[in-house]
């Protein structure tokens, strides 16, 4: 795993740290306009998205949106978007970033019944695509190329 590991570097690519919780789910540290927090790593999650409740914690400006969000266990639920974030993943930057913000209280809620720590939101195949993400499962870290 190390050769990867090694060419991965010499490819621009960030390596970062992620933790499996008890209930499977894959978390990172991840900080927006410079302000850290807690977030599920989903590949199943079309856009990264924040809480209402995290609109003043990471100073998002946030505008109404038309579209409407669904996932596990919800679905048409009312949305915003913050535009020109800033976001940070390990040492990986993305300096504009979209933000989806909604409801995540069912997320969190699941996650207090399982008595695993809250989180502060996503982060979707928006910012794993833009990274050319390659998740190593063994070795628990998340690669993200170098924008």
């Amino acid at each position: 795993m190390k050769r990867v590991q090694e060419i991965l570097k010499k490819e621009k690519y960030k390596k970062i740290k992620f933790k499996v919780t008890k209930t499977q789910h894959l978390t990172v540290k991840a900080t927006i306009n410079g302000v850290k927090g807690d977030f599920i790593l989903d590949t199943g999650a079309s856009n990264s998205c924040v809480g209402f409740e995290s609109i003043e914690l990471f100073k998002l400006k946030a505008s109404n949106s038309k579209t409407k969000a669904s996932g596990a266990g919800a679905t048409g639920m009312l949305t915003q978007i913050a535009k020109e974030n800033q976001l940070q993943i390990g040492s990986w930057k993305c300096p504009d970033f979209h933000l989806v913000i909604f409801d995540l209280s069912h997320v969190n809620e699941a996650l207090r019944q399982h008595k695993t720590k809250e989180v502060q939101g996503i982060i979707g195949a928006d910012v794993l695509l833009e990274g050319e993400a390659i998740i190593d499962y063994s070795s628990k870290y998340l690669y993200l190329k170098k924008l």
